[in-house]
C-alpha cells in the first residue's frame, strides 16, 4: 500500500486491483497525472477517465450534486461495480469529464482500492490497466510489461480482481429513470428490480 500511495502523492501513476479488473490510476485532482494516464494508455483525451472513491462521504470531492435517486442507487449497489455519471466539480481536471461536464464515479468494492482512495484522501482515476485496444486483465501475469514499466508502482498481491465484466455505467435521467451506457456486472434486471425504468444508451 505504501509504495502505491507514495507514487500517487508524488503525481505518478500506479496499477492496482479493483473489484472487477486491474486499474491504471492516479490522484484524480492532479491534471498532469491524469494526462500521464491517458498517454500511457494511448487513450484519447476526448474519452473521460473514470473515478473511484473510498466511501460515500468522499462523493463531495467529485460533485456538489446528489439527485433524488442517487442515495437509492448507492444504498443498493455501493460499494460495488456501478459507475454513476455526476456533474464534476469545476476544480477537477477537464480530462475527467465529457463535453457536458459529467464524470463517472463509483465507491469501489475492492478493499485495497477503496482504502487507497481513503488514505490518499482524494478520488482516484481507475481506468482498466491495458493499452488502448487491448483486453482488460484480472490476473497479475496478464498485465502488459510495457505498461507496468511506465508506472511508478504496482500492487499485484491478492485479493485479485474477480474478472469478467467491467463496472456498469449509468446516467440518471429523472425520477426513477436511468440510461445504461455500459452494462457490466450490475445488470439491467438488477436495476429494474430496484424500481428503476431503464433505457439502453
Amino acid at each position: 500500500m505504501q509504495d502505491i500511495l507514495k507514487a500517487l502523492e508524488a503525481g505518478d501513476v500506479a496499477v492496482f486491483p479493483t473489484e472487477t479488473l486491474y486499474a491504471l490510476g492516479c490522484d484524480a485532482t492532479s491534471d498532469s497525472a491524469c494526462k500521464k494516464v491517458a498517454v500511457i494508455k494511448a487513450r484519447s483525451d476526448a474519452k473521460p477517465l473514470p473515478l473511484i472513491i473510498g466511501g460515500l462521504d468522499m462523493l463531495e470531492l467529485v460533485t456538489e450534486e446528489r439527485p433524488e435517486d442517487f442515495q437509492n442507487l448507492a444504498d443498493s449497489f455501493w460499494p460495488g461495480p456501478l459507475s454513476i455519471l455526476v456533474k464534476a466539480l469545476p476544480t477537477l481536471p477537464a480530462i475527467l469529464s465529457d463535453a457536458d461536464g459529467y464524470t463517472s464515479v463509483r465507491w469501489s468494492g475492492h478493499p485495497f482500492a477503496a482504502e487507497l482512495s481513503r488514505r490518499l484522501g482524494k478520488p482516484i482515476v481507475a481506468t482498466s490497466a491495458n493499452l488502448s485496444g487491448k483486453p482488460a486483465v484480472a490476473l497479475p501475469e496478464d498485465l502488459d510489461p510495457d505498461l507496468l514499466a511506465k508506472t511508478g508502482a504496482a500492487y499485484l498481491d491478492p485479493p485479485w480482481p474477480k474478472g469478467g465484466k467491467p463496472s456498469t455505467v449509468i446516467r440518471m435521467l429523472g425520477p426513477s429513470r436511468l440510461e445504461v451506457l455500459r452494462e457490466g456486472v450490475v445488470t439491467v434486471k438488477d436495476l429494474c428490480d430496484k424500481g428503476f425504468s431503464v433505457t439502453l444508451g
